[in-house]
């Protein structure tokens, strides 16, 4: 999500740093920007030359001195901690309106608000995967986001060439209110013998979806789309309509997180 973010923000004229603490996690950051840069001049819609320029435009590093800008958007693990201690780390190296955006999918944007500084500054920016392709991007506020930071976003969106949807904070936003239940739903319909991984996914694609519940869930990853279900779920006090699935829960305790893992619902290894 980070690289694809970063490769769309280089795309559209941003000079941008794309920051992680793990090495080899920024070295496949790379080669996966490169490979999706080539596809676009393999489909003639960008020339090699504005590949070499977008990708000169992303500077890698694992140095959080470097994460100087005017917005910071992060995608990291879906845990309120992790989120604002990184936040802290980066308040402490940028001047107080610099804007922090999360890209949380579920987590509540007044709560980590409440433990960063200058929360006026912080707001949610919710990219869907894969973010060079998928167009909308919820953006998410909350009583203390100041009107400057909602508008810079909003005009941050458009420039990346993407549609913003403003909601208040809430559990699950919108997006992951809704399609909550298509993919427990579905989940239901298959523990209880009812149908197929296989048979849900075929009915949902005739039906007009993209990509069936199974499939889709596998693109995401298993661990991400269970976090977000656990996290709805908490905030609804345990409502039994957003109870987390327990073959979900038994794919992820077995590391079958989708096709990051090469399995998940379904086998992706060659």
């Amino acid at each position: 999500m980070g690289s694809g973010i970063a490769q769309v923000a280089a795309q559209t004229g941003l000079h941008t740093a794309l920051y992680d603490v793990d090495e080899k996690k920024l070295r496949k950051a790379k080669e996966s920007i490169q490979s999706s840069l080539q596809q676009l001049v393999d489909k003639q819609k960008i020339s090699a030359e504005e590949k070499k320029s977008i990708f000169n435009r992303i500077h890698f590093t694992n140095n959080i001195n470097d994460c100087v800008a005017e917005i910071i958007i992060e995608a990291i693990i879906e845990k309120i901690e992790t989120k604002t201690d990184l936040f802290n780390q980066l308040a402490a190296i940028n001047p107080p309106q610099t804007i922090f955006a999360s890209n949380t999918s579920s987590l509540s944007i007044a709560t980590i608000q409440a433990h960063v500084k200058n929360p006026e500054r912080v707001i949610g920016m919710h990219f869907f995967n894969p973010p060079t392709v998928m167009k909308l991007v919820e953006v998410i506020t909350t009583d203390k986001t100041n009107e400057s930071t909602l508008n810079t976003i909003l005009s941050l969106s458009k420039q990346m060439n993407k549609t913003p949807v403003v909601c208040k904070d809430s559990p699950g936003f919108i997006v992951n209110r809704v399609a909550r239940h298509y993919y427990l739903e579905a989940m239901e319909l298959v523990e209880s013998g009812i149908a197929t991984i296989e048979n849900v996914d075929a009915v949902m694609e005739a039906s007009g979806f993209k990509m069936g519940p199974f499939k889709l869930m596998d693109l995401i990853g298993l661990d991400v789309n269970l976090a977000v279900s656990q996290s709805i779920y908490d905030a609804f006090n345990h409502e039994e309509r957003f109870k987390p699935s327990s073959i979900q829960q038994n794919k992820v305790a077995k590391n079958e997180l989708g096709k990051k893992t090469g399995k998940g619902f379904y086998d992706y290894k060659s």
